[in-house]
């Protein structure tokens, strides 16, 4: 087999790179740049190559400071000229009293033995310190040595600069990739060939934000989960940490539209880490902010906790009349059920638990006992079927192979750069009501098993390796897709595709573990349940639908031989 040829990059990639970043910006975000951006942009377009080079270099690395001695780049020709560059046109400082606030990401570039060498601290205390973590040291020197002295003691040495424009440059990239967990990296396993990318015509790629509030408040609650974050790893007390979220939360903007899932989501944290902590009152005040799942199963569990009962049954009601996916359709229904039998003192049983104990069992040897889907479709081997592992993945398969081109369709207005894994709508209701349409219309032309078979085996052969957040590529997938599209009708196949469009986040999880078949063209789709497991709700969602459409599936209870 011939290896991969390897790929090398160009001295100068990350700069190619960022160049490439700012005028995909500069056309598609111009209108949204403010003067201070548009200044960054024209002062760095007018450094030389080698400090410009420099400058993306700092700006790809963690952390705003350096030690000029430790810089090592063979593509700069003249890395000091390019320093003194960039310190004269105010891109990088030297280190100094006035970033006193910034004292500990300034001592964090150096070692500890570095540190107790270079600071001006007194024998006793190195031999003590020399006994502590590098964290210890930099607090012991914040808190007990003068910062002038700090700063004298470790410049006279060598030179420690700090990026300036960072929150500039922070912007383009969050501007081009429309988040803050993307970065330049992106760039290189594309260019390496780690990951391939879906190819588009880059006009028609679309604004991700329209206004520079939605720009702000995006990318505000993304600091503000990030901030979160950073509450939480410093040991802050969880009450603190309470009130901080509802000061921020009485004081920030009306959201638009484009920040709101990203705040549902905020919220929906903060009040699981108030549960966590025993907090259920400040859990339950910061659930009322939401809508979103899980909060409002988590508000009527709260409120029923508290003894309000009447408040968690009203909301149990308003929830079973709206569920947004089936977690919260059989939670409403269940614990409506108990609330009401609380009463009467009967035991309620959940439609989950109620489905599981009417499933056929099997009995399994123990030694399958860490590999229990190993050991039923060993059962079903050796009762002449063929069995495959099956749950999500052939199914999501499907969908990404039968839907692709709507799916990165660049002219449905959700895709916003060249890197992007999915549409940006992906997840929310929008995808499926944008493109209802041309969804129904494809299956629609899939009158047959043959052109189902046909269009599937296309697309496998002729996308083979893009990424696309569903496809997980291995050689067995197609053989499994096509088993089931074999297997199905046209029509069962059509349903199952238009359930999981109207809810791509939901619905494409929760299938059963295991598909079997025989050369008679019988078949079941089996969820496999050892004796400690459990029904999930959208496991159950999933077997009555295929119920309801005629797709045969059931659960199967494992009991484990002696």
């Amino acid at each position: 087999m011939v290896g991969r040829q390897k790929i090398i990059l160009t001295p100068r990639y990350y700069l190619d790179n960022f160049r490439y970043v700012l005028d995909f910006v500069k056309r598609l975000y111009g209108g949204l740049l403010n003067d201070a951006e548009w200044d960054f942009v024209r002062r760095f377009e007018a450094l030389s190559l080698d400090a410009q080079c420099l400058y993306v270099r700092f700006s790809n690395r963690k952390g705003l400071f350096f030690r000029v001695n430790k810089l090592q780049y063979a593509e700069i020709t003249d890395l000091p000229a390019a320093v003194g560059e960039l310190l004269q046109t105010g891109f990088i400082e030297r280190l100094s009293t006035r970033h006193a606030s910034m004292g500990e990401d300034a001592l964090s570039v150096f070692t500890k033995p570095e540190l107790l060498e270079l600071l001006p601290i007194e024998p006793e205390e190195i031999k003590a310190l020399a006994k502590e973590k590098k964290e210890q040291v930099v607090r012991y020197a914040l808190n007990e040595l003068d910062l002038g002295e700090i700063v004298t003691s470790l410049t006279t040495h060598e030179t420690v600069i700090r990026m300036n424009f960072e929150a500039e440059g922070m912007m383009v990239k969050y501007l081009f990739f429309g988040n803050r967990g993307s970065s330049m990296t992106e760039f290189v396993i594309r260019d390496l060939g780690m990951v391939n990318f879906e190819r588009y015509d880059e006009s028609k790629l679309t604004a991700r934000f329209r206004t520079r509030k939605e720009v702000e408040d995006k990318l505000l609650i993304s600091l503000t989960n990030e901030e979160f974050h950073d509450l939480k790893e410093a040991d802050t007390p969880a009450d603190d940490i309470y009130n901080w979220f509802l000061n921020w939360n009485e004081t920030r903007p009306e959201l638009t539209e484009i920040a709101i899932p990203g705040y549902q989501k905020l919220v929906c944290r903060v009040g699981a880490y108030l549960e966590r902590q025993k907090l259920p009152e400040q859990a339950l005040s910061v659930y009322e902010l939401s809508d979103r799942v899980p909060a409002r199963e988590r508000r009527v569990r709260l409120l029923f906790r508290n003894g309000a009962i009447d408040e968690a049954l009203a909301l149990c009601d308003e929830i079973a009349v709206h569920p947004l996916n089936a977690e919260e359709r059989y939670f409403a229904n269940d614990f409506r059920e108990k609330i009401l039998g609380l009463g009467e003192k009967k035991r309620t049983r959940k439609a989950t638990t109620r489905f599981l104990s009417d499933a056929d069992s099997v009995n399994i040897p123990a030694a399958y006992r860490h590999h229990v889907e190993a050991g039923v479709m060993n059962y079903y081997l050796e009762q002449d079927f063929d069995a495959a592992f099956t749950e999500n993945y052939p199914w999501r398969g499907l969908f990404g192979l039968v839907f692709w081109d709507i799916i990165y369709d660049a002219n449905v207005s959700a895709i916003h750069h060249p890197l992007q894994r999915a549409p940006s709508d992906f997840y929310l209701p929008d995808f499926y009501l944008k493109r209802e349409d041309l969804l129904k219309k494809r299956l629609s032309e899939l009158n047959t098993t043959d052109d189902w078979r046909r269009h599937t085996g296309r697309m496998f052969n002729a996308k083979y390796g893009i990424t696309n957040v569903l496809v997980d590529w291995s050689d067995e997938l197609l053989t499994l897709v096509q088993r089931m599209i074999e297997l199905l009708s046209v029509e069962q196949l059509r349903l199952i595709l238009l359930e999981m469009a109207r809810n791509v986040r939901e619905h494409t999880r929760g299938f059963p573990d295991l598909l079997i078949w025989n050369e008679q063209g019988e078949y079941d789709f089996v969820e496999v349940k050892s004796p400690t497991d459990h029904l999930g709700p959208q496991q159950l969602h999933w077997l009555e639908f295929f119920q309801t459409i005629g797709v045969r599936g059931k659960v199967v209870r494992v009991i484990w031989e002696a």
